[in-house]
């Protein structure tokens, strides 16, 4: 069965959902393909930032958001050793005012995903694309479901890629397994009950070997996220000879005990997840006719806890490239440059957030460097404000206008 359509998005995740739901807004005919069951816990801060309202709005999908995520975050915190700072987070002057809030997950992703298939999108779930083949005018796309003997071919002029880096596959956008290194960042992530961490703080953790981060989600439950090097998680694994992620807890609470006081009386129900490595860095936006948003076209260190905009704000900027060139984007010297200009665009708004977020990460990574920095930090407090703001916390994407001239570069990268 060959179907046609204007869009193939690989991917339901934020920013794969993004994607379907803003070019089917603007009557694109969009086919997403998923290869999890929704709704699926993730391994992931789960913070959304201020600067994501007006896209939230646009999707109409922000009173959904208002109403379920959690508290609103207010406060950004340093928590390393016995000590635990905390600092005004700046406020976006595009948010009417708004702060950013946390949802899990498995409600978000599932908000976004059935906003796209309400605007249009078809969205086939669970469904895994396992072909791609370059033809005249675009891509054709073999999928097949993952619980039934289904198959699919899908003939489109964009494909764009939003399947994330921690995937592998066969796809030309996926990336390749690499052998394990000592210095691999692995992910893990559970939500507690009755946290003692305040309502509108978001702390960095800080503690040998690795950082992470807590907030109030929904249900009244806070996440915590970290990420550890995998030398460090041996040396865990054989100190406290427990599973991996109650092992973590552990060495957290035992070198941060600004942690343990906050979860000295929470409770679990879930099983911690675990994912990676971790690859953050910046990688193609476009590349062999393909479009990347999310983790797909880059990733920041999620110490600074802005995957999740990261991804919606990609999938933003390419749909309003995109978007101006539907009649024409079935040539490849059209999607040439507009993926030449998405590219500018992403790295514009993107690139400082990577960098600063690997400063950021290798900083709080080493407890010693850290306790040293203390003493200004509790002087000026407001330095925890501007490394917030560092790490693109009022940053607007839309402020990166798309361009559709395709004799020049984007204005603002000529300056």
């Amino acid at each position: 069965m060959k179907t046609s359509c204007e869009a193939l998005v690989i991917g339901g995740g934020p920013a794969g959902a993004v994607a379907a739901a803003l070019l089917a807004q603007a009557g694109w005919s969009v086919v997403v393909l998923e290869r999890k069951s929704f709704p699926r816990r993730k391994v992931c801060g789960e913070y959304l930032s201020a600067t994501n309202w007006p896209l939230l709005v646009q999707l109409g999908v922000d009173e959904a958001v208002h109403r379920q995520a959690g508290p609103a975050v207010r406060r950004v915190g340093l928590f390393v050793g016995e000590h635990a700072l905390t600092a005004e987070l700046p406020l976006s002057d595009v948010c009417g005012g708004r702060w950013g809030r946390a949802l899990s997950r498995e409600r978000l992703d599932s908000l976004l995903l059935d906003r796209a298939a309400a605007l249009g999108a078809e969205v086939l779930q669970p469904w895994d694309a396992q072909s791609l083949t370059e033809v005249e005018g675009g891509f054709v796309c073999r999928a097949a479901s993952t619980t039934t003997a289904e198959t699919r071919e899908f003939e489109t002029p964009i494909v764009i890629a939003a399947h994330g880096s921690w995937e592998f596959g066969e796809l030309p956008t996926q990336l390749a397994r690499g052998r394990p290194r000592a210095g691999d960042l692995l992910g893990f992530k559970t939500h507690f009950q009755h946290a003692e961490l305040p309502d509108g703080l978001m702390p960095l953790l800080c503690f040998p070997g690795g950082y992470g981060g807590m907030v109030h989600v929904d249900e009244g439950r806070i996440s915590l996220s970290c990420c550890v090097r995998r030398e460090q998680l041996e040396q865990i694994q054989r100190t406290e000879g427990r599973s991996d992620g109650e092992a973590v807890r552990a060495h957290i609470e035992k070198s941060t005990p600004a942690v343990r006081r906050v979860l000295e009386t929470a409770t679990t129900g879930e099983r911690w997840l675990s994912a990676g490595p971790i690859r953050p860095g910046i990688r193609d936006c476009y590349r062999q006719g393909i479009f990347r948003v999310g983790n797909a076209a880059g990733e920041a260190h999620p110490a600074v806890a802005e995957g999740i905009t990261m991804a919606m704000q990609s999938a933003q900027l390419l749909a309003e490239h995109l978007g101006p060139q539907r009649d024409a984007i079935r040539t490849k010297q059209t999607r040439d440059v507009v993926g030449r200009n998405y590219t500018y665009a992403w790295r514009a708004a993107f690139a400082r957030r990577i960098r600063v977020s690997a400063a950021i990460a290798n900083w709080a990574m080493r407890p010693t460097y850290v306790q040293a920095c203390l003493p200004i930090i509790k002087h000026f407090p407001k330095l925890l404000t501007w490394g917030a703001r560092q790490s693109g916390k009022i940053d607007f994407p839309s402020r990166y206008e798309a361009t559709t001239d395709a004799g020049r570069l984007s204005p603002y990268l000529a300056e």
